[in-house]
């Protein structure tokens, strides 16, 4: 063999080793997605409260610690695409996920067995949600004020303006929107 051959295949089997290492830890490739090197735990943001999805092995998923300042609630910012295969997240959630089926990750912490991310005092008393008026038509989010709570507009996400009263409103029950307001709304359950 020539010298020239020898190099062209080392230099083939080089490239074939590094693209099996990313495939084996890039979902994109077929891999298992990770935490720390571990392909059952996957962190998942919604950055500047967009939309993220985060590609799965698995059948369904459940969180075990929360990593936002935003309470991520299943169906409202955050759940599992069966068909697909996914996590998605969105409005500011971000968390840790792990199988649903799986069995005890528990995250970092000072003992062997540090039980599961719980909320502190005082977690759902302030905190923001996004409400959108989607084609211009009526939606209500659904949100537990309170009784003594109150609503404010956080920061309007849309063209159209959000005007109190007219094309946003609350209840106990949540916030209203229509004629295309689109924002970020911050529930303050401290009254």
């Amino acid at each position: 063999m020539s010298i020239r051959l020898l190099q062209v295949l080392a230099f083939v089997a080089f490239a074939v080793a590094a693209v099996s290492t990313a495939s084996a830890q890039d979902p994109r490739f077929g891999g298992r997605p990770g935490y720390g090197g571990r392909p059952d735990v996957v962190d998942c943001k919604s950055s500047g409260y967009n939309y993220q999805s985060c590609p799965v092995p698995w059948r369904d998923a459940r969180i075990v610690q929360q990593l936002s300042g935003t309470q991520c609630r299943r169906g409202q910012n955050w759940d599992f695409d069966r068909r697909r295969g996914f996590i998605w997240v969105d409005r500011g959630c971000a968390a840790r996920f792990v199988s649903a089926d799986g069995g005890g990750y528990y995250p970092p912490g000072p003992g062997p067995s540090t039980p599961p991310w719980q909320p502190g005092p005082g977690w759902d008393q302030s905190f923001s949600i996004r409400c959108e008026s989607i084609g211009g038509g009526d939606r209500f989010c659904s949100v537990d004020v309170g009784g003594r709570g109150q609503v404010y507009l956080q920061r309007q996400e849309s063209g159209s303006p959000c005007i109190d009263g007219r094309t946003w409103g609350w209840n106990r029950a949540g916030v209203w929107v229509t004629q295309g307001c689109r924002g970020v709304f911050t529930i303050d359950r401290r009254w």
